[in-house]
């Protein structure tokens, strides 16, 4: 049985989750949605329809940039890689989550509630 992930920490997240993907290279809607659920452990399995208003907000903040491609099978692709203001974000994601989760897991006395 899946535990139910709320949507307001499914949108909080997707922001560093996208930008972590990234930063380990170029890649596309489909690859980031199969990282999800691969990094998850299938706990969380995004749609199409959450992922790509992320990646088109990030584009807008210029923390991502895409560019087309012709696949082999002569469709579009598009990938995306981060930019440096895009890796200055994740930095400061990271700071800001490893702060919150060690707030939570004092909170909770460090067991696994």
């Amino acid at each position: 049985m899946k535990t139910p992930v709320y949507r307001e920490l499914v949108a909080a997240s997707s922001r560093p989750t996208v930008l972590s993907i990234l930063a380990g290279g170029e890649s596309y809607g489909y690859e980031i949605l199969k990282q999800v659920r691969l990094l998850s452990h299938g706990k969380v399995d995004w749609s199409d329809g959450m992922l790509y208003p992320v990646l088109h907000r990030l584009g807008r903040d210029a923390l991502i940039e895409g560019r087309w491609q012709l696949t082999e099978a002569v469709r579009r692709r598009k990938y995306y890689r981060l930019t440096g203001r895009g890796k200055r974000q994740l930095s400061s994601d990271r700071e800001g989550w490893r702060m919150m989760i060690g707030t939570l897991e004092t909170s909770w006395g460090g067991s696994n509630v």
